[in-house]
């Protein structure tokens, strides 16, 4: 099976939730989301992630190694979390992401690992 990356993604550190009632929720539905991965055989790994803000990025391009405060990416948008599953092709990896879109109530992009 190829394994893919499910990549959920919000706007900078805005808050995500409209309410802790609509958060709490959302962690329950990804919960359950996750335990459906593991049983029916798709899951290797997963992780929220922390806001962008406390991102530091590492940059060893060039002579020294230069370290800086906050995300890469100066964009609206940034990652907040993700899954790695097992599909057996893009179209059942798709249709992973959809139903971990619903479970977080975030955009979710699909993107195969190289050499799979």
């Amino acid at each position: 099976m190829t394994q893919y990356l499910m990549s959920v993604w919000h706007e900078n550190d805005d808050e995500v939730y409209a309410s802790e009632e609509e958060m709490q929720q959302a962690f329950a539905d990804t919960g359950r989301f996750n335990d459906e991965l593991q049983a029916e055989g798709h899951w290797v790994f997963a992780g929220g992630l922390h806001p962008p803000s406390t991102a530091t990025v590492v940059d060893g391009t060039g002579a020294d190694v230069v370290m800086t405060d906050g995300p890469f990416s100066e964009a609206k948008e940034q990652i907040g979390g993700f899954w790695v599953v097992e599909a057996p092709d893009l179209d059942a990896a798709l249709a992973l992401a959809a139903r971990g879109s619903k479970a977080c109530r975030g955009r979710v992009e699909v993107r195969p690992f190289q050499g799979e």
